[in-house]
């Protein structure tokens, strides 16, 4: 079974962040934000699945993110359009941040530290209407975890291309 998201997606090291959100809420920013961390050197690698929209499947108990062939290599950047980037054809998804989200709480409990697609679930951040987007998706990338819901950071350490 596979699900077409309102999505983007971004490959961090060996797993890809799937980036929710409603229209206009900073979902290619936030990947163009981590495109250039990783080529600054914060992150430790970064290329793009997929921008607007991402085909998810669950794979041998693993959310694999794929781009939709008409928009693969395209990121939209506003105020400049579309622009063609270095891509991935496939990414297994390690963490989900969601825009926006009106559930978003300043400590999450447990029910907001997940999220579930496809029968998958993964680590999931919650940022606010309105909020900084880049400060808590960097903290969550590159800090060990204080719960049981956050991701361990050698999940994100680079790895070949993802084969699937």
């Amino acid at each position: 079974m596979s699900a077409t998201l309102h999505a983007s997606a971004v490959l961090i090291g060996a797993k890809a962040m799937l980036i929710r959100g409603p229209a206009g809420s900073g979902k290619s920013s936030l990947v163009l934000a981590l495109l250039r961390a990783a080529q600054s050197g914060i992150l430790p690698f970064g290329r793009l699945v997929a921008d607007d929209r991402v085909h998810a499947a669950a794979v041998h108990g693993r959310l694999v993110l794929r781009p939709p062939p008409a928009l693969a290599g395209l990121l939209e950047v506003r105020g400049l359009g579309l622009r063609r980037l270095p891509w991935e054809p496939a990414a297994v998804a390690g963490w989900i941040v969601d825009l926006a989200a009106g559930d978003a709480q300043r400590l999450p409990g447990p029910e907001q530290a997940f999220a579930e697609i496809e029968d998958i679930r993964l680590p999931r951040i919650a940022i606010p209407p309105g909020y900084d987007i880049l400060p808590p998706v960097l903290a969550a990338v590159g800090s060990s975890a204080a719960s049981a819901g956050a991701a361990r950071r050698e999940d994100w350490q680079v790895s070949p291309r993802v084969h699937i």
